[in-house]
């Protein structure tokens, strides 16, 4: 099995995204990776006390980010481009609970040229679905692209 490792230099820009972001202190910091074999990215992770919605399960739109940032990332490990939700439908099957261990999945579904249509699921330690969802992304255009990345440096380097 060919697993890479996802970060913020996988892609066309630096973020400092909320769900997988290392350096964003308040973000969920999940660590996603891409397996070439199966040509999707993945993640496990594990919710705390402080994500909860109702006592001991977790808030439903933590697991709609979890499951958008894994196929905003499966569009970025296929077309090494950057894009935008523009349409996303989620199914809830099963509550996620606090302190359970998870994966999440996600993988291209369809291609066009300026949009990626994607699935993706999270499911618990026995290989349940407890999640499902769809999303379509449209691709940001280069120079749309090269202009975010200049605004992410300048406020990195307000001298630039």
């Amino acid at each position: 099995m060919a697993v890479r490792r996802l970060d913020e230099h996988s892609g066309p820009l630096e973020t400092h995204c909320f769900v997988c972001s290392p350096i964003n202190e308040h973000g969920l910091r999940i660590p996603f990776s891409y397996d070439d074999e199966r040509a999707e990215v993945l993640a496990s992770f594990t919710f705390a006390q402080r994500h909860s919605g109702a006592p001991t399960y977790v808030h439903g739109g933590l697991s709609l980010a979890v499951l958008n940032e894994a196929m905003a990332w499966a569009v970025v490990a296929v077309a090494r481009r950057f894009a935008v939700t523009v349409d996303t439908t989620a199914r809830f099957v099963r509550p996620l609970r606090i302190g359970a261990d998870y994966l999440v999945r996600a993988r291209i579904a369809t291609t066009a040229p300026d949009r990626l249509g994607t699935t993706g699921t999270i499911v618990d330690g026995t290989d349940r679905v407890c999640v499902e969802a769809t999303a379509e992304f449209r691709v940001l255009s280069e120079s749309t692209a090269s202009r975010l990345s200049a605004r992410v440096a300048a406020r990195r380097d307000p001298s630039a």
